[in-house]
């Protein structure tokens, strides 16, 4: 159960003074259906007002509060003209402009002859000067509600700064003292304010200063979240501990099988990651391993590996990808290794239906298939194994928690593989997983040669196109990226159609498109074209970014460049270079560059390294940003900032590994403190793994 203290922060938004259902809809977008998230709404700015300057001393644009006597209403002649109220005081004129207003709403709030205080931005016009809807119209005797340094907070339409606020305030006010969780050595040595003074603090800058992640307030609610979050890592990760495993040793009689099969010696890292797979899968405990390589560094035959141990272990293995595109390439690429070695391999997606699905469902259920390969259809409630030893998660930053866990649940104490492409820094490592083992794949296999990378102005734009001539004519095939699909209005970029149509124009019927918003059946059709050579040049967007496998593709075209992160970037490259030929990478960018985009080319031009690219990656953008964290299953922090906070997650992973070693149920008065924590922030199920005093 919550703890009763929390109660007010997980009202409904809708509780707090003035906030009806309607405004309640549009907080809820802004920062969530309950109060707590308006307290982790940060501002992004100041407004600084100048109190009762002399209006013709008063700049254009500037924010002020004036006091002055409201002589007339000027009611419009025509409609869509302004509302006016002309006020003076003895420095001289401000008309404030109303657009739509409610009029007699205004001629009670702003009655002629009435002294007012109004403040907002001005502006001049024609001569005058004008404050169009003010942000404050107040009687004399409230002046102490109009603060002189205001913060500004992000806005959704329909919210005024005024309503967020008030919001705001209304929540600070409902915040409760809560007991210190935090370490007293931790907050001694940092002079950490308590919880409620911080929240205070953050909410009510005094400069700019004030607004960056190294203030004390700051760092000490950033510590707090990366506390929670790091102690429901161990918590699960004890909770999982619990979970009795089942042993799994490998025999050797599939693996030595599909070994001698296999077209080429693994890297001296395949071994390594193999070992430990092996080493994790024999002990009592359940494994839970990420499997972290680059593009291209041969993860998929580790996990062959792994599965080949449950086999001899007489269970099942399933490897789980994200798309139907992934899943059909794995299932491509390691039907033949076992077919070869007697062993059957089935394939399960969502476009599976009738006849052949019931027969695929059946020979899991029953044992008869050993091994499957699925996309999320193998989560489905009618999908069962007859005895499911192992789950490997590829692209596993594509899924959420639960389908992880539905797909362990199909089994008995189901060792976990997860793998992944994508180079996740240390940083983001410790949010996103605590102390899971890792194993990283760092060499490429045998024969792949460098790619070339370069970095091309796009007014350049038919140069490329000539070479690209000259390369096909050499054999190969080449893919070219666009960020869009159709050509947007807001932002002038090419998008993939009409970019296809052009190249349509030199390359004829050589030439094919891919993007997101296709049928999954003509997307899938251009791709198989496109790995059959009935197509020479692939125009797509950003779908083609994971786990496409076309050896015969040496040349990336990556149009706007400057507009991906460095982790998109580094993926997109990693569909070439893929077979022994020489490659290439070109980085079509429009000028100027920012610093950021000038950066972020010129690592793309120095580097292959998949995780030196994540660490600057991080350090440019910051995490939010690194894997799309919305869409990335990785955590998303409100107020911790992952590369301005990094030392803290260190510290917070020490001390939640200290906390549950000497209080594993969290029932001392500190353990109960980082109960509330948790609840704090919404780990409720984590809290509910821990076993009743």
């Amino acid at each position: 159960m919550r703890p009763q203290i929390l109660y007010p922060l997980f009202a409904s938004v809708t509780s707090l003074p003035g906030i009806g259902p309607r405004l309640g809809k549009l907080f809820e977008k802004l920062t969530g259906p309950s109060v707590v998230g308006l307290l982790w709404h940060l501002p992004t700015g100041l407004v600084e007002r100048q109190q009762e300057p002399d209006i013709p001393d008063v700049a254009d644009g500037a924010t002020v509060t004036l006091k002055v006597q409201v002589t007339v209403h000027l009611v419009p002649q025509r409609p869509r003209q302004p509302y006016r109220v002309s006020c003076v005081n003895d420095t001289g004129a401000v008309d404030l402009v109303f657009f739509n207003p409610r009029v007699d709403y205004l001629k009670n709030l702003l009655p002629p002859g009435e002294w007012r205080l109004v403040s907002g931005r001005v502006e001049r016009y024609a001569g005058a000067l004008n404050m169009v809807h003010p942000d404050y119209i107040l009687p004399l005797e409230r002046a102490a509600e109009i603060k002189k340094i205001e913060p500004t907070y992000g806005l959704t339409a329909g919210l005024t700064p005024r309503l967020v606020l008030k919001a705001v305030a209304a929540a600070i006010e409902r915040a409760p003292e809560p007991p210190e969780w935090i370490d007293a050595h931790v907050m001694k040595r940092h002079q950490w304010p308590k919880w409620k003074p911080a929240i205070e603090t953050i909410h009510h800058p005094a400069s700019g200063a004030d607004l960056g992640p190294d203030t004390l307030a700051r760092q000490r609610l950033a510590y707090d979240e990366v506390l929670a979050s790091q102690v429901a890592l161990a918590l699960v990760r004890q909770h999982n501990r619990r979970l009795a495993g089942r042993p799994c040793v490998a025999t050797g009689a599939l693996t030595s099988r599909v070994k001698a099969k296999l077209p080429y010696d693994l890297t001296a890292s395949q071994r390594q990651a193999i070992e430990e797979i092996a080493a994790d899968m024999a002990s009592p405990q359940r494994m839970l391993r990420l499997l972290q390589g680059d593009v291209g560094s041969g993860k998929t035959v580790v996990a062959l590996f792994a599965m080949l141990i449950a086999a001899e272990a007489g269970g099942q293995a399933a490897l789980l990808a994200p798309t139907d595109i992934l899943a059909r390439q794995h299932f491509a690429t390691l039907e033949p290794m076992l077919r070869a070695a007697g062993l059957r391999l089935e394939l399960l997606t969502g476009r599976d239906k009738g006849k052949a699905r019931e027969r695929i469902v059946e020979g899991l259920a029953s044992g008869e298939i050993p091994f499957v390969v699925g996309t999320h259809a193998l989560v489905q409630e009618s999908v069962s194994f007859h005895d499911l030893r192992l789950a490997v998660v590829d692209e596993q930053h594509r899924f959420g928690v639960q389908q992880r866990v539905a797909l362990s649940d199909k089994g008995k104490g189901v060792d976990l593989l997860v793998m992944t492409a994508t180079p996740i820094p240390r940083t983001l490592m410790l949010t996103a997983y605590g102390d899971i083992d890792v194993s990283r794949l760092t060499e490429k296999p045998p024969g792949r040669q460098p790619i070339d990378t370069r970095t091309i102005p796009i007014d350049r734009l038919d140069e490329v196109a000539g070479g690209l001539r000259r390369a096909i004519a050499h054999g190969s095939r080449i893919y070219w990226v666009c960020p869009l699909v159709d050509e947007s209005e807001v932002i002038d970029l090419a998008a993939a159609s009409e970019r296809y149509e052009m190249l349509k124009n030199i390359f004829g019927l050589r030439a094919g498109l891919v993007h997101g918003q296709m049928k999954a059946a003509d997307r899938d059709k251009a791709m198989a074209q496109f790995q059959a050579g009935e197509i020479d040049i692939l125009v797509a967007t950003t779908v083609i970014e994971v786990g496409v496998n076309v050896p015969e593709a040496t040349v990336m075209v990556i149009e706007h460049a400057e507009r991906f992160g460095l982790a998109q970037l580094h993926q997109l490259r990693g569909r070439v270079g893929r077979g022994t030929g020489k490659s290439s990478c070109i980085l079509l960018y429009q000028t100027p560059l920012s610093e950021t985009a000038k950066s972020r080319l010129a690592i793309m031009r120095d580097t292959e390294d998949g995780f030196r690219i994540a660490e600057e990656d991080l350090k440019l953008r910051g995490a939010g940003e690194l894997l799309g964290t919305r869409q990335s299953g990785l955590q998303e922090f409100h107020i911790a900032d992952l590369a301005a906070h990094a030392d803290l997650i260190q510290i917070a992973r020490d001390d939640a590994r200290l906390v549950l070693e000497m209080d594993p149920e969290l029932v001392s008065e500190r353990g109960l403190a980082l109960r509330v924590l948790l609840y704090l922030f919404e780990k409720d199920a984590v809290v509910k793994t821990i076993r009743s005093g």
